[in-house]
C-alpha cells in the first residue's frame, strides 16, 4: 500500500461528488428551497447500479428505454423556474427515473407525474415509494398528456423537448400558473415560462438545453422529423 494516498471508500466519493454538486447549485441558483430540495433526495437512488458513482456529476445519464435523468443544474434550474410555493399542486410530463418529481416533492403540496413507457414508471414509482415519498402521484403508461381530472395545476413542467407549447397542458394550467418547456428542434432546445394569465400568455426564454423529445400527438410523433416547426409555439 502506497503512504500518504488516502483510499476513499465508494460512500465517501458519493458525498464528495455529492457536495460538490450542492457548490454549483450554489453558484446558480438563488432560491435555498430548491438547493434544500436537492440535498435531501439520494440522486444515486434514481440512477442504474453501474452509474451510481456518477450519480452527482453535472451530466445527464442514460436510465434505459433511450431516456436519461437531467443534469443536476438543469433540474435545479427548472424547478427554480417553476416558482413553487409550499401549497402548489403540480404536474409533470415525463417521470423518467422519478428524480425530479421526488425534488418537487419538496417544494409542493403534492404532484402528479405521468410517463408514457410502463417499465420506466414502474421504476420510478417503486424508487420514490422506497424512499416514503407519499405526495408523488405517478401515471404510467400514461395515454394522454397530463391528467385532466386532476387539473388544474399551478405549475407544469414538461421534462422532454416539444416543437411548441401542448394546447392540453395549457388547458390544464391554472390562472397565474407557469408551465416550463424546452421548445426547438428534437436534438436542441430552448427553455421557456408560459405564465398563463386573464389576458393570455407571457412567454420568457430561460436558455438553451437539450432534453429527449416529448413523444405525442400535440408534439412530436413517433416519426416526426427533425427541425424546427413552421408553426408558433403555441398550437
Amino acid at each position: 500500500m502506497t503512504e500518504g494516498v488516502p483510499i476513499h471508500n465508494g460512500a465517501s466519493a458519493l458525498a464528495a461528488s455529492r457536495q460538490r454538486m450542492l457548490d454549483l447549485l450554489r453558484r446558480h441558483i438563488r432560491d435555498e428551497r430548491v438547493i434544500a430540495a436537492m440535498a435531501a433526495i439520494p440522486r444515486e437512488r434514481f440512477v442504474p447500479a453501474h452509474l451510481e458513482q456518477r450519480a452527482y456529476d453535472d451530466n445527464a445519464l442514460a436510465i434505459g428505454e433511450g431516456q436519461t435523468i437531467s443534469q443536476p443544474l438543469i433540474v435545479a434550474l427548472m424547478a427554480e423556474a417553476m416558482r413553487i410555493e409550499p401549497g402548489d399542486h403540480v404536474l409533470e410530463i415525463g417521470t423518467g427515473s422519478g428524480y425530479a418529481a421526488a425534488v418537487l416533492s419538496r417544494l409542493a403540496r403534492d404532484v402528479v407525474t405521468v410517463e408514457r413507457i410502463a417499465d420506466l414508471g414502474a421504476r420510478a414509482a417503486a424508487t420514490l415509494a422506497a424512499l416514503r415519498i407519499e405526495n408523488v402521484r405517478a401515471i404510467f403508461p400514461a395515454k394522454h398528456l397530463g391528467c385532466k381530472e386532476d387539473a388544474p395545476y399551478d405549475a407544469i413542467l414538461i421534462s422532454a423537448g416539444a416543437p411548441h407549447i401542448p394546447r392540453s397542458l395549457l388547458d390544464q394550467l391554472a390562472e397565474g400558473g407557469r408551465l416550463i418547456v424546452p421548445i426547438g428542434t428534437r436534438h436542441a432546445q430552448q427553455l421557456v415560462r408560459a405564465t398563463k394569465t386573464h389576458h393570455g400568455l407571457t412567454l420568457e426564454r430561460l436558455g438553451p438545453c437539450a432534453f429527449v423529445p416529448l413523444i405525442d400527438d400535440e408534439a412530436w410523433g413517433e416519426t416526426a422529423g427533425d427541425g424546427v416547426s413552421r408553426r408558433s409555439i403555441l398550437r
